[in-house]
């Protein structure tokens, strides 16, 4: 009877070391990391305003095309002397190749910079163990950075002749124009494709768990639009919006008002970053809810528990 006793006195645990098992901390495992709002906010801010900067004010400067660019609507300005367009958008219609040649320049620096900063929240976000472990594996990810942005690039380019053939298929010219309906199509690109392709990666061919993990992620966000964090709802949002923006912007192309800002492509694409921006405002705005709810939650929880 006292071997037995003793025995389950052996087996049973103490209080302490069963709370202490409980915590993650206690054996070196980190909680998952919240989004940090504060930063996500200012940062959203400053990048919403270079993006108005590259879209209304870089096209006016002759930093790249110098002279080479000659106005093409000396024709339609005499035409259109009933209504003059505003003097700040002579030099944004003048010539709507070179204006998307600035505004393409622009974006692939602006989302470059957006797509570092949204790799390193979902790395924090999504990697799981120890502070160590974690600092490890973002280690050998970040030495990686250079395959991933040639990997980002590619696919950028190559999305962008695919929306190319999209553009035609919904109304674009095919023969003219197609300087101009392309760089629409890699404004489009650069602006959805390669931040979410530099920051989850590329879709890849194989069954390794992470190439089919990388497939699935792109179904669940592109096609599912199920997002599982503000990171994620930026890159559903900010695709949604852009698209939506572009195919609202042809709109005014086809009104017969003859005036030079209604030149191809000129409003789908000041129409796709005006969705980019909206859009990118909206998944923050969500995001900030949701984690205030979560937080309000918590607080109660913590509440009655400690009642």
């Amino acid at each position: 009877m006292t071997n037995s006793k003793n025995k389950s006195k052996a087996q049973k645990p103490p209080p302490n070391v069963t709370k202490n098992i409980a915590n993650p901390k206690d054996l070196g495992v980190s909680a998952p990391l919240a989004m940090p709002m504060t930063s996500y906010i200012s940062m959203v801010g400053v990048h919403s305003t270079l993006w108005m900067f590259v879209a209304l004010y870089l096209p006016r400067t002759k930093f790249f095309l110098g002279e080479l660019v000659d106005s093409e609507w000396n024709e339609l300005n005499q035409v259109s002397r009933d209504h003059p367009q505003h003097l700040f958008l002579d030099a944004l219609t003048a010539n709507p190749a070179s204006t998307l040649i600035y505004i393409c320049t622009g974006a692939a620096i602006l989302q470059s910079m957006w797509a570092g900063v949204m790799r390193d929240w979902w790395l924090k976000l999504g990697i799981r163990g120890s502070e160590d472990e974690r600092r490890t594996e973002i280690a050998f990810l970040d030495r990686q950075k250079l395959t991933i942005s040639r990997n980002a690039c590619t696919a950028t380019i190559a999305a962008s002749f695919l929306i190319h053939f999209i553009l035609v298929l919904f109304g674009a010219p095919i023969t003219s124009l197609r300087l101009k309906t392309y760089l629409l199509a890699l404004l489009i690109s650069i602006i959805t494709v390669y931040p979410p392709a530099y920051t989850i990666g590329i879709p890849t061919r194989g069954n390794s768990s992470a190439s089919i993990v990388n497939r699935w992620s792109w179904v669940r966000l592109f096609t599912e639009f199920q997002a599982r964090n503000p990171v994620e709802r930026n890159f559903v949002y900010s695709a949604v919006g852009t698209v939506i923006g572009c195919w609202l912007g042809i709109i005014p192309i086809a009104l017969d008002w003859v005036r030079p800002w209604q030149a191809w492509p000129l409003t789908p694409a000041f129409g796709a970053i005006g969705g980019y921006i909206t859009s990118t405002l909206s998944a923050l705005t969500v995001s900030t809810v949701i984690q205030l709810a979560e937080d309000h939650k918590r607080a109660q929880d913590s509440l009655e528990k400690k009642k």
